[in-house]
């Protein structure tokens, strides 16, 4: 085997907690300002705000994606589903912490709903694809939704239902997206906030199937 499948194959799998990379017990050193907005994203939440983390791929064109979504109120990019405690983006990459690549999306409960949210997440990428998204390989890549509530876990579980249906009739696979509670979310860098604001020209490897899902769905 050669070395590029066996580093393929070690980043496509998630570790066990003991194997996972230590970390450190100080977060990464942020801003925590939108470049884009101005909005704190290090923020407590008030009211008609919600929270949902997601995972698209490469963050970067998640991101924009969501940021640009009517009702969001502010987004940042982190590492969300892993084990490593404060990781860097090496880290995450070398697939040994067990993250995802995700946007946080903090969005008003007034003029967007959950599944409004979700639409866009479902649309913009190819959930099916297990631990990759297109040509970007590993672990960090894979499609998932982590919510901080149990009302809104029941709304993700309803929605993947739904688009799994659209997708199978439309000749596509089984979704793969992991859909779990939120157990910690840690800031990436400050170079990767917003990062297709600051770098215009930069990748963006955000694509869809091209199957529309449907919304406001009775969970």
């Amino acid at each position: 085997m050669s070395n590029s499948i066996e580093t393929i194959l070690k980043k496509s799998a998630i570790p066990n907690e003991a194997d996972a990379l230590p970390g450190r017990s100080s977060p990464l050193s942020i801003s925590g300002v939108h470049a884009v907005n101005n909005e704190a994203f290090v923020r407590s939440e008030n009211p008609n705000e919600a929270e949902v983390i997601l995972g698209m791929g490469c963050f970067w064109g998640a991101e924009r994606k969501l940021w640009n979504t009517p009702g969001v109120i502010v987004t940042s990019v982190g590492y969300a589903g892993g084990f490593t405690p404060n990781p860097t983006y090496e880290e995450v990459c070398s697939g040994q912490t067990g993250h995802s690549e995700v946007v946080q999306v903090v969005f008003d409960t007034s003029k967007v709903s959950l599944e409004d949210v979700l639409k866009v997440f479902w649309e913009n990428h190819d959930p099916t694809q297990g631990m990759r998204q297109g040509n970007d390989i590993g672990s960090q890549y894979r499609s998932v939704i982590y919510t901080t509530n149990d009302k809104d876990l029941a709304i993700a579980e309803a929605s993947k239902a739904a688009f799994q249906k659209e997708l199978l009739n439309a000749g596509h696979g089984m979704i793969t997206t992991e859909i779990e509670p939120l157990d910690t979310y840690y800031f990436a860098e400050e170079y990767h906030q917003q990062y297709l604001h600051k770098n215009p020209n930069g990748y963006c490897g955000l694509a869809g199937t091209g199957v529309s899902c449907p919304i406001g769905l009775a969970v």
